[in-house]
């Protein structure tokens, strides 16, 4: 009887660091594809057209990935009710992982014109279909493992994956920006961060192949309350909420893709700030992103994950009328506070957006329900923002309505969370 404690401890850590260290990977892939469309790729890839032209094609093909990202959430959810988290988990890094380093290895359009924007599309849909199916298994592996009254703690860990793989992606592009010339930038240094992505998709596999599968799923497994098709199930039983929480999703993702995509553009294109001043900020702002997950994951587990998400949602609405203001001086020290403000909330409203979507759904399709959710606040809180933002400036609206469309989508979560129960003392 002595012994399963000191068994459990070192399990609780491998799960831990394996929802981690994956989504950390699988974000860090997604977010050197968003910065790279910010700074070179409308050259690279579409050197034909003008450069605001250029920008919405190259914003284009960043939304590519989440437009794909409910299709893999669907075939990923499928296969993870039907066989189990853990070898769903492993096959979903291996999608993401490899499609990025191909696009760090594919000619550009000099090289082989039209081709290459075509297949940069084809990779970055891949790319959707892998992250697609990530962040729901690593949420399932954090939750379904955490014993009562600590499900916001223990799904804090995937959760903080966007800010270590943020971090670390645009560090690389810093060190890249300030050791290259920005002829050798545009050429090929832009590359290097997609194909070091392999060496981090190893470390990835080494850790995810040593866990267990969960035992919430493996309970249903013995007493074969596996659905057919769970999908089918899901849409049967639980639609409602799936799109309540897809939008309850929405605002994490309009702040987060506004202040890091729209914003890197802006402050360099417009603003004329330093592309790495630009970069560093955000990684500060980033650092905020973190703190705010920790702390509303952690309060979500005494104070409830709905009332929590209502509270940083509420302020998210007032911030987006704030931040282009902000923007808009040129100051770098009221840059950063807009970026730090906006990244600051958008950590408090995800920190407990990694318990709350798994307890909204059925462990018969759990991984397809949260997964679906997430991936459709995907598409509307992050494909579509740096592309209503950039058209906004264009067509001379200007940036004052790019703060307004952050708060409507503010509003919306916040009635999407309004129509949602409170999940945190129910069981799993």
């Amino acid at each position: 009887m002595t012994t399963s404690p000191q068994l459990a401890a070192p399990s609780r850590s491998r799960i831990a660091a394996a929802s981690l260290i994956g989504t950390a990977i699988e974000f860090y892939d997604f977010y050197i594809y968003g910065t790279a469309a910010a700074l070179v790729l409308n050259t690279a890839f579409f050197p034909k057209m003008d450069s605001v032209a250029g920008s919405l094609a190259a914003f284009s093909t960043f939304a590519v990935a989440f437009l794909s990202r409910p299709l893999g959430s669907a075939l990923f959810g499928h296969w993870g009710d039907r066989v189990g988290r853990k070898s769903m988990l492993v096959v979903s890094l291996l999608v993401m992982g490899l499609s990025t380093v191909v696009i760090g290895l594919l000619p550009g359009y000099a090289s082989i014109g039209v081709a290459a924007p075509v297949l940069l599309v084809l990779l970055r849909f891949t790319q959707g279909i892998g992250l697609g199916g990530e962040w729901g298994g690593a949420a399932l592996l954090a939750t379904e493992h955490a014993p009562p009254g600590k499900r916001g703690l223990y799904a804090m860990f995937p959760q903080l994956g966007p800010s270590v793989g943020f971090v670390v992606a645009n560090g690389l592009f810093l060190v890249l920006g300030e050791t290259l010339s920005d002829g050798e930038f545009g050429a090929w240094g832009w590359r290097l961060p997609f194909v070091a992505s392999l060496l981090l998709v190893i470390v990835g596999l080494y850790v995810r192949l040593k866990i267990s599968e969960t035992p919430v799923f493996q309970a249903a497994m013995d007493e074969r309350r596996i659905a057919r098709v769970p999908f089918a199930g899901l849409m049967r039983h639980q639609w409602r909420r799936v799109l309540l929480g897809a939008g309850a999703m929405t605002v994490a993702y309009t702040l987060f893709y506004t202040a890091t995509t729209y914003c890197l553009a802006y402050g360099t294109n417009t603003l004329e700030i330093p592309k790495t001043t630009m970069l560093a900020l955000t990684m500060v702002g980033v650092v905020f992103m973190a703190a705010g997950t920790v702390a509303s994951a952690m309060v979500s587990d005494r104070l409830g994950r709905r009332r929590t998400l209502i509270a940083g949602t509420g302020v998210a609405i007032v911030w987006g009328l704030v931040m282009f203001p902000l923007m808009e001086t040129g100051s770098v020290l009221l840059v950063g506070l807009a970026l730090a403000g906006a990244l600051g909330l958008m950590g408090l409203i995800f920190g407990p957006m990694g318990a709350y979507l798994p307890e909204l759904f059925r462990t018969q399709f759990r991984y397809s329900g949260a997964s679906v959710a997430y991936s459709l606040g995907g598409v509307l809180g992050g494909a579509v923002p740096p592309l209503v933002a950039t058209g906004m400036q264009a067509s001379g609206l200007g940036v004052m309505a790019v703060g307004v469309y952050v708060a409507a989508m503010a509003v919306l979560s916040l009635l999407c969370l309004l129509a949602l129960p409170e999940t945190g003392e129910e069981s799993l």
